[in-house]
């Protein structure tokens, strides 16, 4: 207050808009920092519910049965009529359902190499190259590791400790080709998962924040 000279409007005009322009660039600081985390957070808010979204959709289709075959059948279309022809019958609805289920598992485990955790890529890899190999695919060990993932970045209460849950195989789609369950919702990808019921919008990312990674694995 020493420095501020008093003795004429003119110092004391001066001196006002000194002080005015002084917060006038303190508010402006502080408004550019807050809009740039702002923008920040969403845009993680985003990523966060695209990743819950995806991954939601691919615990559906990779566990979405608990009765019937639940081992994934690695053949391909043209193997299926090869063994049909093989056996001197028609290829059956069954055979179509089974390659049908097999495009949207591994449509899901791709997405689930993209966005999952260390421990769901590890599953993943090693369902991936089971089906390269030709061999027969459980995928009950990847689900109940996808269901706590996703349990826990929606802040849901664990899994109840003494419960006998079936394993779980793979959705098998409507009879037809039309769109069941699962094999068309699987391959949607984040459009589908969209429309798998991942809940929440923007506060889903809120509450995911904390949980962006697995915490089983700190990955």
């Amino acid at each position: 207050m020493r420095m501020i000279d008093f003795s004429n409007w003119n110092s004391i005009l001066s001196t006002v808009i000194g002080i005015a322009l002084f917060a006038l660039i303190g508010i402006g600081i502080r408004v550019l920092v807050m809009f740039t985390v702002q923008q920040r957070r969403e845009r993680m808010n985003r990523q966060i519910n695209e990743r819950l979204r995806v991954l939601i959709a691919a615990y559906k289709v990779l566990g979405g049965s608990f009765t019937g075959d639940l081992a994934v059948d690695p053949a391909h279309l043209r193997d299926l009529r090869q063994r049909a022809m093989d056996e001197g019958v028609e290829p059956s609805e069954g055979s179509d359902r089974r390659r049908r289920i097999r495009d949207a598992v591994e449509g899901a485990l791709s997405d689930i190499l993209l966005l999952g955790t260390e421990t769901h890529v590890r599953l993943a890899e090693r369902a991936a190259r089971d089906l390269v190999e030709g061999r027969p695919v459980q995928t009950d060990e990847l689900v109940r590791s996808l269901r706590d993932f996703i349990r826990t970045a929606l802040d849901l209460d664990p899994v109840p400790t003494g419960l006998a849950i079936p394993p779980q195989g793979p959705t098998r789609p409507a009879p037809g080709g039309g769109k069941g369950r699962g094999g068309d919702e699987g391959r949607s990808r984040g459009g589908g998962a969209g429309g798998g019921g991942a809940g929440g919008g923007m506060g889903m990312g809120m509450a995911a924040g904390r949980h962006a990674d697995d915490p089983a694995t700190g990955a």
